[in-house]
């Protein structure tokens, strides 16, 4: 285990251990997208939430100035099927167990996947009309490892178009994703952009290692538009580096 990875992952478990049992994100405190309880306002609204405030490695970012550099390459071995949740917030896609994404000797397991309208993650300052957020989880350190993929109107897509099909209307409601693979949600290129940062929901903890796709995916605009009817704005703006090294690969 390296040195690093084993210092965060002490600091998780004692600064935050609802963030092992979730794996991304606070249900103990009600927050929203805008409003008294909206970003500017997590790091007040529980304890728990100080890191959205008071964090130094906060997500989403300003994706400009990356450094060209020899990280690993991505390769995924995802299951298809899973449970599609509304849960107030998003759309969420739980699956099953033994979805793994390897970055060079490391392992993170799938635990859910969900979408963002408009992207959080912005490249010299542009947004994307969606983002997907594949969260997975290192079982040795209980760190997290989240891919985003940028979505843009075009083509359709078969996956995202099943998956749209079915989104639940209604918060608590849940539908089936057995026909959803979320290899279709991926480009045919992983070059990706890589950093520290962390959960971009409360409690904002800081055990992220970021990758985000450089190339985006194309699905169908009127998918688009199924997922901006439940939630037409749900992305936390964009946080400053505070001199994070923003990394890509060649």
């Amino acid at each position: 285990m390296e040195r690093r990875d084993f210092i965060r992952g002490l600091a998780l478990l004692a600064a935050c251990p609802l963030c092992v049992k979730t794996a991304y994100a606070a249900e103990s405190v009600h927050w929203s997208y805008n409003g008294e309880e909206g970003p500017d306002h997590w790091g007040t609204l529980g304890k728990e939430n100080s890191a959205c405030s008071a964090g130094a490695q906060q997500s989403p970012v300003d994706i400009k100035g990356a450094i060209r550099a020899d990280i690993p390459d991505l390769s995924v071995e995802w299951k298809k099927g899973g449970t599609i949740v509304n849960n107030g917030h998003t759309i969420q896609i739980k699956v099953p167990a033994g979805s793994m994404l390897r970055r060079g000797e490391k392992t993170y397991e799938l635990v859910q996947y969900h979408f963002h309208a408009p992207s959080e993650h912005l490249v010299e300052g542009k947004h994307f009309p969606m983002e997907v957020h594949f969260v997975h989880k290192h079982a040795e350190t209980g760190m997290l490892g989240v891919l985003g993929v940028f979505l843009v109107p075009g083509a359709v897509n078969r996956d995202f178009s099943t998956l749209a099909a079915a989104f639940p209307g209604k918060a608590g409601e849940e539908a089936s994703a057995e026909a959803a693979d979320p290899s279709g949600l991926l480009p045919s290129s992983l070059r990706y952009w890589a950093y520290e940062g962390s959960l971009t929901t409360p409690p904002c903890s800081e055990i992220v290692d970021w990758m985000v796709a450089m190339d985006p995916i194309e699905v169908d605009a009127a998918d688009i538009g199924k997922f901006t009817a439940l939630y037409s704005m749900n992305a936390r703006p964009a946080l400053i580096t505070n001199r994070r090294y923003i990394l890509s690969s060649s």
